[in-house]
């Protein structure tokens, strides 16, 4: 790839997406600055390790004259100081879904879409290509724990995570429109993102709309389990993965606390060290479309024997006397799902602290926290991240989604204050009890803090 810009500047490149496609041009040797409203590991981390100049707040003063100016997300506003002062100085200013299409999108051009998997899957999919030597652009919307989150090639390759939610302010419209997918792996389609699709009907009109711009030649690969899925796919032929009568099967599912085993079609034996027993599903998506492009089943399944898993997808930030579990389940599906796994292979307690999404907190949800939370024997609402109100209806505070989700389970709290939660956690779990954070954010240290407390020595009695 030429390069014929030089200095990428990253407006909001504290996010996981941002981060990654931030790395990615820095490893390709182009010159990356970027800003944010604050920055926390394991971003900042992440950054300062790839040696990433960035700065807090917004500052036009120190970006210099960049070639191109990036905006992270689906938020930043046109009146940002940095967005500004690059209009004023006629530098191009492009979303982080345009970024993708103008660099990373290749000629056979892999997306991985779905309301739910996405993440996960793609990533695997991305190391099980990268494993089979083909030297993919990739990007994914979370932290692998096995390889980078991005990267750019000069291959006719590309693996990118199809998100759904909009391009930025003035572009309503989906992230997936600029991918320009050759193959599609389509995991789930469930009404969500209430905030941007007020109806259910206007939430599957994209991935409908998603399906007919694959080319006559081109794959999709979609869990045929899925009703919504079925939905979406109108008389489109697909290579299927699901539990029966689909093209690529999963058997037999063996789940501990040290993972997954099982088989696909009878024949391949899979064994994985995520944990989450929906991960079955999101292997075998990976082993479909991975075999479909012609790589060799021996390296699939090698591959996903040494895929470690995603930061925040059913992490373990500590296992020991007590276990303490970072899950990204900012919606009441994900939550379930989550506690489902969790619940199947502890037998103790389990403490949820749960923050939804935007679209979690519109009152149009609240159908979807009837017994959501059955799997946890106590749900923690913290303060929720404040949110800018526009002339939308005003989304749940913490008060309300707590006394929705009691409805149907009789033991929920909601703590304002961050350092009485964190305390209380300390004093309320047991030997072998489960905490688990479910959430997209990062619960502002929460975690971190009930890691110390729970391992630091006890004080001696006097």
């Amino acid at each position: 790839m030429q390069n014929k810009h030089n200095h990428i500047h990253i407006i909001g490149i504290a996010g996981v997406a941002t981060s990654a496609i931030a790395i990615a041009f820095h490893d390709k040797g182009w010159k990356v600055t970027g800003s944010d409203k604050g920055f926390f590991p394991p971003v900042s981390t992440e950054l300062e390790k790839a040696g990433i100049a960035f700065y807090a707040g917004w500052h036009p003063e120190n970006m210099g004259i960049p070639d191109m100016v990036m905006t992270g997300g689906g938020g930043t506003s046109p009146s940002n100081p940095e967005v500004m002062y690059a209009v004023e100085k006629n530098i191009p200013v492009f979303s982080y879904a345009e970024i993708l299409q103008k660099y990373f999108i290749k000629k056979n051009s892999i997306v991985v879409t779905g309301t739910w998997g996405k993440t996960t899957t793609s990533a695997l999919l991305s190391y099980i290509i990268i494993q089979a030597g083909m030297d993919p652009s990739y990007f994914t919307g979370g932290l692998s724990l096995s390889h980078k989150t991005g990267a750019l090639s000069d291959t006719d390759w590309s693996v990118v995570e199809g998100d759904e939610y909009q391009v930025s302010i003035s572009d309503k419209r989906p992230k997936f429109v600029y991918y320009n997918p050759t193959h599609l792996l389509l995991t789930s389609v469930s009404w969500d993102h209430a905030d941007l699709y007020p109806t259910e009907e206007a939430y599957f009109n994209e991935f409908k709309n998603l399906i007919k711009s694959i080319p006559e030649n081109g794959v999709v690969v979609a869990c045929i389990d899925d009703e919504g899925v079925k939905k979406v796919l109108s008389e489109r032929k697909v290579i299927s993965y699901g539990k029966n009568a689909a093209d690529y099967t999963y058997q037999s599912v063996e789940h501990t606390k040290n993972g997954l085993s099982f088989t696909i079609n009878n024949h391949y034996k899979i064994i994985s060290p995520m944990l989450g027993r929906f991960n079955a599903e999101n292997i075998t998506a990976a082993f479909a479309m991975a075999h479909s492009i012609g790589i060799a089943p021996e390296v699939i399944v090698k591959a996903i024997m040494d895929f470690k898993g995603i930061k925040r997808r059913l992490e373990k930030r500590l296992d020991g006397e007590i276990t303490l579990l970072d899950c990204h389940a900012p919606t009441p599906e994900k939550a379930s799902s989550v506690l489902e796994s969790i619940r199947e292979v502890y037998n103790k307690k389990i403490i949820a602290v749960y923050e939804p999404n935007i679209g979690g907190r519109q009152r149009e949800s609240s159908s979807k926290y009837d017994n959501a939370f059955r799997k946890a024997d106590l749900v923690i609402i913290p303060r929720l991240t404040k949110l800018k109100i526009g002339e939308k209806e005003m989304p749940m505070n913490g008060d309300e989604l707590a006394s929705i989700i009691g409805k149907t389970n009789t033991n929920v709290q909601y703590m304002e204050n961050d350092e009485n939660l964190v305390t209380f956690l300390k004093s309320e779990a047991k030997l072998g009890d489960v905490i688990a954070f479910l959430g997209s954010h990062g619960f502002r240290g929460m975690m971190e803090e009930t890691v110390l407390l729970l391992t630091s020595p006890r004080p001696r009695s006097q």
